[in-house]
This record gives C-alpha cells, sequence and structure tokens, in this order.
C-alpha cells in the first residue's frame, strides 16, 4: 500500500503514466490478489546520478516544494544495454566507464560509471537534452515568454509546439523519420541535412561531456531505432569524436542493422558497438529480483 501512495502522490510528475498503470495495478490485485505487483521505472536506473548533476540552478525551495529536479528516461533501456556491452567484452561492468546512446524518435545519452548512472542528457521530462524526432531538446528558456509574446501563443501551444512540431521535423520541415532526412539529405535538400548535422552535433557534444566528467570513455554504446539501424547517423556522430581517440571503423559500421556489433577493432582506447536494447528483458530481470527480495 505505500508503494501505491506513493505512485499516486506522484501523478502529478507523471500524468500520462501513473493514472493508468495505477488502474491496471489494482485491476490486477482484484483478480490475483496472491500475486506480487511490481512498478518499474524508466527513471529508476539514473537515482543514483550526484545531486550537482541533477539540481537545476533555480531556487532552492522549488526543489523542496515540488521535487523539481533531473529524473533522467529511457534507464531501462541503458541499464541493459550497458549490462550486455560489459558481458560482450567479459569485463566487469565495475572497471568501466560507458556511455550508451539510446538514439529513436526520443533519445538521450547516459554517462555509466562503474555501472551506476551518473549522469544522463533528458531532465524533468523527456524535453530536456537532445534535439529529436519533434522534440526541441535544449534551448534558452527565455524563447517561451518570446514567443508567446510576439505569435501571442498560449503556454499549452507553446508546450505543445516544443513536444510535438519542433525536433528534426521543426527544422527540416518533411519529416520526424531520420529515414526520411537521411534520403532528403542525399538528394541535396539542405535544411533535411542541417536537421541531422545539429542530431548528431548535439549527440557528440554529450559523449564529449560525458568523457570529460568520467576522466574516460572505455565502452560507446548505440542502441534503439536510429543508434541499431542508421550506420549514416553512427558515423556522422563519430566522425567529432575522434580528438578523444573515439574512432569508428567506417567498413565495419556500414550495413550494420539491428544486430550486436563492434565497430571498430584495436584502433581506439575506447570499444564501439551496436547493441540492440531489450527493455522487456530488464523489466522482467528487475521484476525477478524484486520479487525475490
Amino acid at each position: 500500500e505505500a508503494v501505491m501512495d506513493a505512485l499516486k502522490r506522484n501523478i502529478e510528475l507523471a500524468p500520462l503514466h501513473n493514472p493508468p498503470n495505477i488502474m491496471g495495478i489494482e485491476a490486477c490485485k482484484e483478480l490475483m490478489p496472491n500475486t506480487p505487483m511490481v512498478a518499474v521505472f524508466d527513471t529508476a536506473f539514473h537515482q543514483s546520478i550526484p545531486a550537482d548533476n541533477y539540481m537545476y540552478a533555480i531556487p532552492y525551495e522549488y526543489y523542496e516544494k515540488y521535487k523539481i529536479r533531473r529524473y533522467g528516461f529511457h534507464g531501462t533501456s541503458h541499464k541493459y544495454v550497458a549490462l550486455r556491452a560489459a558481458e560482450i567484452l567479459g569485463k566487469d561492468i565495475k572497471d568501466l566507464n560507458i556511455v550508451t546512446c539510446h538514439l529513436g524518435n526520443g533519445s538521450s545519452v547516459t554517462a555509466i560509471e562503474g555501472g551506476l548512472s551518473v549522469d544522463t542528457s533528458m531532465g524533468f521530462t523527456p524535453l530536456e537534452g537532445l534535439a529529436m524526432g519533434t522534440r526541441s531538446g535544449d534551448i534558452d528558456p527565455a524563447i517561451i515568454p518570446f514567443l508567446m509574446n510576439k505569435e501571442n501563443m498560449t503556454f499549452e501551444e507553446v508546450n505543445n509546439m516544443l513536444n510535438k512540431q519542433s525536433g528534426v521535423l521543426g527544422i527540416s520541415g518533411i519529416s520526424s523519420d531520420f529515414r526520411d532526412l537521411e534520403v532528403a539529405a542525399k538528394k541535396g535538400n539542405k535544411r533535411a541535412e542541417l536537421a541531422l548535422k545539429v542530431f548528431t552535433n548535439r549527440v557528440t557534444k554529450y559523449i564529449a561531456a560525458y568523457a570529460a566528467q568520467m576522466c574516460r570513455i572505455d565502452v560507446l554504446v548505440f542502441t534503439a531505432g536510429i543508434g541499431e539501424n542508421s550506420d549514416t547517423i553512427r558515423e556522422m556522430i563519430c566522425d567529432g569524436l575522434e580528438c578523444l581517440g573515439i574512432i569508428i571503423d567506417k567498413t565495419l559500421n556500414k550495413g550494420v542493422r539491428g544486430e550486436e556489433a563492434q565497430l571498430n577493432k584495436d584502433l581506439t582506447s575506447a570499444t564501439i558497438l551496436v547493441i540492440p536494447t531489450n527493455e522487456e528483458l530488464m523489466i522482467a530481470r528487475d521484476t525477478m529480483e524484486l520479487v525475490k527480495q
């Protein structure tokens, strides 16, 4: 009951997800009263992030009153591929500094030190961080009141614009689907090309920042729809990381789609891997671990 009460208290932090999940748990409890019910959160993996990485530089009272802080998302995916990377390399995850890139229509990058998330690109909501399919990612907050004044927009209209009309869709004016953008860019569409460059540049900058934060990167992992399937995007991201000793083998990278693969061999200080994510398996493992307790 304490867990259910906590879920209900935090509905305002996850208004789209908590209510239907609470309904599902309550329905299952009626049908299977003796079966354990487990809630696995996408944010859970990021609870190891230190305060200096999760706090916003706004008055502290808002953290105390409303719990406004960086939470991070895609944690189930980041955790799975990090563990799998250590397994593939035959190393203890506690000895590795890993950067995982979950790149899809929603995207995030996470720094994982010794198996623990120490920083991630998404924040209080999934809107922070990378430019994405339809989300703006990081912007100057002053843009919001500026647009509200200039365009006579309501807050709801601006919020909808930032979440559903921005990102690579907003820049390109074509699509939020990166496959469409790659085709258009190859045909000479400058805005499609710019959208791809903005996206990959943001990813490169986050990877570089996490390299500085952890002092080194042992493993760089690409996962999710784009990370697993776009050799073009992977190459564009890595083309800005040579100065950190992260060098992709373009021959090994070419054509890799939806399968585990290593994209370099004895060339660099960091191993580059493609690992298809398996969030369902990670949720099942977490559930089993909790039930055993």
